[in-house]
């Protein structure tokens, strides 16, 4: 079973991910898929011609509402396996540009979205029996490089996917007693629609002063339709990582879950530089760090 997340709004095109899978996990990839804006759409519909279960959801309706597909899916399937949460688009603009009512929008979808479909379906999958391996369910969040790394107007993006990665770190120790995994996906650019033009969402307030390519915003507006179309990750490769990763088949057989699915080489450079200058500045400032304790002995 697949349930196809929607939204409304400004968000209405972009708010697409696949949300639950229940079992048993069926998965087919096509080495000639074309990934664009529609690719969700294509892909629920290949998946109901193959004959597998589909239901709309929309992350950000009430959480009564989740609540009640929830129930749905247990009364028609019985358990879900594996829960995932992907429904996400990118907001781009300066911290002074974006609106109360943007941020929020974006914070609904990305964070309040995922947050309210994982505790819709916690309740009942912590009830179900524990299935192969000792596992009763499995739970991903969608990260990004954009966990690790911030940027000139994509801030409010990267506060998301930083939230997203917490809640799947957090979950992991959270539900490990329940014997339900969790994790969080952490994907670097791979070539989809993401960064179409017409898939992405800019604030409505457009200063000159960030439109300066001077700036490394109005840097970041000059390269992004450049970086469209090039991205260096390939969708199907990255999907066959993830089945092969939460499942714990092919080339992940015989290895436990990761806490963080980090997927591509961009997005390995990027945490591996992020972490070493971090280390960078424990080691310049740990004189001042360590101050702040209280003397041993006290």
């Amino acid at each position: 079973m697949v349930l196809r997340s929607g939204g409304h709004g400004p968000a209405a095109a972009r708010n697409t991910g696949i949300q639950a899978v229940a079992s048993p996990w069926t998965a087919f990839l096509d080495d000639d898929v074309q990934v664009g804006p529609h690719w969700c759409d294509q892909l629920i519909q290949d998946l109901a011609e193959a004959r597998a279960h589909t239901m709309a959801l929309d992350v950000t309706s009430p959480l009564q509402v989740i609540e009640a597909v929830a129930a749905e899916v247990f009364a028609r399937f019985g358990r879900v396996d594996y829960l995932l949460n992907a429904a996400g688009y990118i907001l781009q603009g300066a911290v002074e540009e974006v609106s109360p009512q943007e941020v929020y929008n974006v914070f609904n979808t990305n964070v309040f979205g995922a947050l309210n479909t994982i505790r819709s379906f916690l309740p009942r999958m912590r009830e179900q029996e524990v299935g192969a391996g000792a596992v009763r369910a499995t739970v991903a969040t969608f990260g990004s490089l954009g966990s690790w790394q911030c940027g000139a107007d994509w801030s409010i993006y990267a506060m998301t996917k930083h939230a997203c990665s917490a809640l799947g770190e957090s979950l992991a120790h959270e539900l490990a007693p329940f014997g339900i995994r969790a994790t969080a996906i952490e994907p670097g650019y791979f070539r989809t629609g993401f960064l179409n033009a017409g898939t992405q969402a800019n604030a409505a307030l457009q200063l000159p002063v960030y439109n300066d390519e001077a700036t490394p915003t109005g840097q970041f507006r000059k390269i992004v339709s450049q970086i469209d179309g090039n991205q260096p990750g390939d969708v199907v490769r990255g999907c066959r990582v993830i089945v092969d990763v939460l499942t714990g088949t092919g080339i992940a057989q015989g290895r436990q879950l990761p806490v963080r699915i980090a997927l591509g080489s961009d997005c390995e450079k990027t945490i591996r530089e992020e972490c070493a200058a971090a280390v960078s500045i424990m080691d310049e400032w740990k004189d001042v760090i360590r101050s702040t304790d209280y003397p041993k002995g006290q």
